[in-house]
């Protein structure tokens, strides 16, 4: 926090409440952004905007980018903005505080508080005549006040005056206000709301209101007023932004419009910058056809001013948060054309085609317009310049060209723009006819045993330049991404390979990219892997055989042991498969499904028949999608005998 000397002394002067601004923080690439809008002013002198936001109690300071380069506080209930003429002065009203605040706008530095005795204002601002002018009232009683900064507080004179209203005019709601740096001394008032069309001009050069022209509220011209700005070169002002009304003879006549607006603000050159919906169009002065528009969004633009050399507009664009960024808005005295491509949407590669095309803009374009035009191919990815055309007087152009690559062909078109126009750029994209290649990839529907390496092989046909070829591995399961195994050019016989570690089930794809001459082209083989499983027999008292097998021997009463190594699998289970010795042939018993535990191990006990002379066989199976996943392919293990003896 801090104060200075002079603010002080005014202070205690008035009455007012004691000083406090925020100190400005360091620049920022931010653009400002205000929650409510509280006026706005640029600053030739200094090259800066100054934004009031009524809802934090601030004034931010940006460059001429809109980018925030400080704030100050201290200013609840902003209102409006205004300079002094020689631009070494900002003033702000502060409503909530009934004052007028004078600040330098090189620091935001807080000069002087002038304390306007009313409980109604102030609320519109405006410099002329070496006043700063402000309005104040309400729906009943208005009028309109003046700060003198040439007057010393400590003169015992009061700097602030309240001057009310001339005899025989009245405004309701305190007035709009708006002032012409080529005609100093006059002050446009306008009525607020839409209760009344009431509005003036007064004479205030000698520091008093005098009626030059009056309008009393009849709706005879402008069913209310929302905005008003004073017309430079013209005894005129514009209102709610296309009205034109001259004042002459003590009243006002409509002379003239512009297209339908809401508000606009005038440049001192005479530049109208109008804001309707969510456009903000440019006019020169008493032109019926914008020479710019610029697209503001759906949230609408409540305010917005131009810069004093009429290099830019600045306005308040509302956002979808219900707050509103200061935008900087270039080149506006600027018409744009508009340029367009048309190219065939095919195309056979070495063949010639013709590409067209017309340029046009709301304010004439200088004759024998030239354009220059690129061609964006896979031959030449930077684009290569083809010769410039120029337009005919019509705005139409054409050109020929022979594409001598294949695929996406992009022709960009563009006009480099002069004094009067922007530059403009647009393209058109053909799709060119390119060969097809042949391209192979070995090894699809093979099932290979648990990590056996194996080598794919990729073969490629004809192709132009390029002679190269990815292949990428994609093991089955979620858990695994598509991998590049090998990525390069092919031998003279046209092949690449690349070895894969056949763990699970997997796609193998081998992708040639193209060339000017020919096609993309993709194979994909997929191969299949076997789990490795197998099973340890335990409990038994000996092995032995059964005529050629070889039998695990158990006691008749003793339970064996069976312990399944299988290749772990989040989720995966084994099947157990049993079946038993009768007369010849072996029978099926059941078939259980156990877990597989995350070591690969699965245990399963079986239960002693209690009898002699019993002859079993178990083995343990992977079953594709029935073992809980899909990942490798049906696997069964090897059988193992079983014999319980007495």
């Amino acid at each position: 926090m801090r104060s200075t000397s002079a603010a002080t002394a005014l202070a205690v002067l008035f009455s007012s409440v004691a000083l406090s601004v925020v100190a400005a923080g360091p620049a920022s690439a931010a653009s400002a952004v205000v929650g409510a809008p509280g006026g706005i002013v640029a600053d030739g002198v200094h090259q800066r905007v100054f934004v009031g936001d009524n809802t934090a109690g601030t004034i931010v300071a940006a460059d001429y980018s809109g980018a925030v380069l400080e704030s100050v506080s201290g200013v609840p209930g902003v209102t409006d903005l205004a300079l002094s003429a020689d631009g070494a002065t900002l003033y702000a009203a502060s409503s909530a505080l009934h004052e007028i605040v004078a600040l330098d706008p090189a620091t935001l530095d807080v000069k002087a508080r002038y304390a306007v005795v009313t409980d109604k204002g102030p609320r519109y601002v405006a410099f002329t005549a070496g006043r700063l002018w402000f309005s104040y009232g309400d729906q009943w009683s208005s009028g309109i006040g003046s700060v003198d900064p040439a007057v010393d507080p400590a003169s015992g004179t009061d700097p602030v005056t309240l001057h009310g209203l001339p005899s025989g005019t009245w405004i309701h709601d305190p007035g709009l206000l708006d002032t012409d740096p080529n005609t100093p001394g006059l002050l446009a008032v306008g009525e607020t709301g839409l209760s009344s069309d009431s509005m003036a001009v007064f004479d205030v050069t000698d520091g008093t209101l005098k009626t030059v022209a009056f309008h009393n509220g009849d709706y005879t011209l402008n069913q209310g007023i929302g905005d008003i700005d004073m017309v430079p070169g013209a005894p005129q002002v514009l209102v709610n932004g296309h009205l034109r009304d001259a004042y002459e003879n003590g009243g006002f006549k409509q002379v003239g419009a512009y297209p339908t607006g809401h508000h606009a603000d005038i440049a001192p050159d005479g530049l109208v910058a109008q804001f309707n919906g969510t456009k903000l169009a440019v006019f020169r002065p008493d032109a019926t056809k914008p020479l710019r528009t610029y697209d503001v969004g759906t949230y609408g633009t409540p305010d917005l001013t131009w810069a004093p050399d009429s290099s830019r507009i600045f306005a308040l664009v509302g956002t979808s948060g219900g707050r509103y960024t200061l935008k900087a808005l270039t080149d506006p005295t600027k018409n744009v054309p508009t340029l367009t491509v048309s190219a065939p949407s095919t195309a056979t590669r070495a063949k010639q085609l013709t590409v067209t095309g017309k340029i046009s803009a709301t304010v004439a374009l200088p004759a024998g317009v030239k354009l220059s035009v690129t061609r964006t191919d896979l031959e030449s990815p930077s684009g290569k310049a083809l010769p410039a055309v120029t337009v005919k007087a019509d705005g139409t152009y054409s050109f020929t060209d022979t594409p001598p690559a294949g695929g996406k062909v992009k022709y960009t078109v563009k006009y480099a723009g002069d004094a009067a126009h922007t530059s403009a750029t647009a393209s058109d994209t053909v799709e060119v006819s390119r060969n097809s290649t042949s391209l192979s990839l070995n090894n699809n529907g093979k099932l290979y045993n648990y990590g056996t390496d194996v080598k794919f092989t990729a073969h490629l046909g004809t192709t132009y330049k390029n002679r190269s070829v990815e292949i990428w591995a994609n093991p089955f399961g979620g858990d695994k991404p598509n991998k590049l195994i090998k990525s390069g050019t092919v031998n003279s016989d046209g092949n690449i390979s690349a070895w894969v570690d056949m763990t699970r089930d997997t796609t193998v794809t081998a992708v040639f990219k193209g060339d000017a001459r020919y096609k993309p082209r993709t194979v994909k083989a997929t191969a299949y892997a076997r789990v490795k499983v197998s099973t340890a027999v335990s409990k038994h008292y000996k092995t032995a055989k059964i005529g050629s097998t070889t039998y695990y021997w158990f006691h008749k009463s003793t339970d064996p042991l069976l312990t399944t190594t299988m290749t772990y699998y989040p989720g995966r289970q084994q099947r157990f498969d049993l079946q038993v010795y009768y007369q010849g042939s072996w029978y099926a018993l059941d078939s259980q499904y156990f877990p597989v535990g995350t070591n690969g191990k699965s245990a399963v006990t079986l239960e002693a028949p209690g009898e002699s002379g019993v002859r079993a066989r178990m083995r343990s199976v992977y079953v594709n999608g029935s073992s809980g996943d899909n990942v490798n392919s049906t696997t069964y293990g090897s059988w193992k005998y079983l014999y319980f003896s007495n």
